[in-house]
């Protein structure tokens, strides 16, 4: 009896053994298991940054409208006459001298035309002869002069076709002296005293150029529009663009001022929210992202001038991946 007792005792102290050992090893595989799941303070959010710069930035001031003729040269009949030929179309570019049309003095183009018809209409021999020596008498006795351009220039318009009979001084071609187009920019009222003479411009006018055209602001010109809050400010194109048509649409952008100590960032980085108009930046500081409420100036280039608060020059700016980010975060700078 003494025997069974003693294999009950070896029995159950190898089941406590088992059972021991069983959740000494449970116990360890848990502890591994949370080892290998991160806590939410070690997570990090992936962001891409660049930095706070100081650049020198222009303030623009942008205005719509289109080229116009300063001077106008008008080419007339010199008498009554019929338009022989028009050698010249409406946006035509004409050189010094260069022929624009030939005028036949009336009687003269009446006695021509006369024996021309006298020709058409012979019966016989003789009546054909008779109507061809009216026809050289008419051409050697015929008056005529050629027009020519007084400068060179662009053709504005005309107001006769070839064959057409006009009086004498009668408006034939309307011309604008090379030089004399400018950009008739209509500037908003609120704008037009930031605006002011000798001020350098860029006018884009892609109907003739993929860039923009270098011109100065000349000065206001008397009208202003009562009805689009509008004033006209003369620009005048550089002397190196001599070729410029009327008539041509484009906005003008009109360099005002310069600021040489402008802290920017890139304008990825501002985020602003439409409902309540406040604009703000996440910036990154021993790898924590903090929000900042900014006041936003200028935009230039791809950057945006920071008015307020003063941001540190150099600071780290997410530009890519702060979309949602929550303030205090823990984040990773991807290259």
């Amino acid at each position: 009896m003494s025997h069974d007792i003693h294999l009950r005792a070896c029995a159950l102290f190898t089941a406590a053994g088992l059972l021991c050992a069983c959740t000494q090893h449970s116990e360890s595989d848990e502890s591994a298991s949370a080892a290998d799941v991160p806590s939410a303070d070690s997570a990090q959010v992936p962001v891409r940054v660049d930095i706070v710069r100081q650049q020198t930035i222009e303030m623009i001031v942008t205005a719509p409208g289109r080229t116009e003729a300063l001077r106008q040269d008008r080419i007339r009949a010199p008498f009554a006459s019929r338009l022989d030929s028009l050698r010249v179309a409406d946006g035509d570019r004409v050189e010094l001298d260069q022929v624009l049309a030939v005028v036949v003095a009336k009687n003269s183009a009446a006695a021509l035309e006369g024996a021309e018809q006298m020709l058409a209409v012979a019966h016989t021999v003789a009546d054909e002869a008779d109507a061809r020596r009216a026809i050289e008498l008419a051409r050697s006795q015929l008056v005529q002069q050629t027009l020519r351009a007084p400068t060179a220039g662009i053709v504005l318009s005309h107001s006769a076709e070839t064959g057409d009979y006009v009086d004498e001084s009668e408006v034939l071609l309307t011309l604008a002296p090379e030089g004399a187009v400018f950009f008739d920019a209509q500037v908003a009222q609120s704008d037009v005293n930031r605006v002011r003479a000798g001020q350098v411009a860029r006018i884009d006018l892609p109907a003739i150029s993929a860039e923009p055209v270098s011109a100065v602001v000349h000065g206001n010109l008397p009208v202003a529009s009562s009805e689009n809050f509008s004033a006209p400010v003369r620009l005048d194109f550089s002397p190196a663009r001599t070729h410029v048509e009327v008539g041509l649409f484009g906005e003008a952008s009109i360099v005002v001022g310069t600021r040489a100590d402008a802290t920017v960032v890139p304008a990825d980085a501002v985020l602003r929210d439409d409902v309540n108009g406040v604009s703000r930046i996440a910036l990154v500081e021993s790898g924590v992202a903090h929000w900042v409420t900014v006041d936003t100036g200028v935009q230039q280039g791809g950057n945006v001038e920071i008015l307020h608060p003063p941001i540190e020059l150099g600071a780290r700016v997410v530009t890519d991946g702060q979309v949602g980010l929550p303030d205090g975060v823990k984040v990773v700078v991807q290259p």
